[in-house]
């Protein structure tokens, strides 16, 4: 898989999450929390959508590295490899 899906499946999840945010500006090397205004609850529940969706599981000690678009693609790289 490549590095444009895998944005594109965690773009598509905040747009699910978040259908009031604009993820067409995402800065991807800025804070999505930031930039989107999420709470930590929208935070879990990208996580439980990459699970529930992609089967892909994200340890707790490892979710600062899904803090921007940039180190999602990076982290997750491997996992759908």
């Amino acid at each position: 898989m490549t590095a444009h899906n895998i944005r594109q499946i965690v773009l598509d999840i905040i747009a699910d999450i978040a259908p009031d945010e604009s993820v067409d500006s995402i800065d991807d090397s800025k804070s999505l929390r930031e930039q989107l205004d999420l709470d930590s609850m929208d935070f879990l529940d990208i996580v439980m959508e990459l699970r529930k969706r992609h089967k892909v599981e994200v340890p707790q000690e490892d979710y600062p590295k899904l803090a921007t678009l940039e180190s999602c693609v990076a982290y997750l790289s491997p996992k759908f490899a």
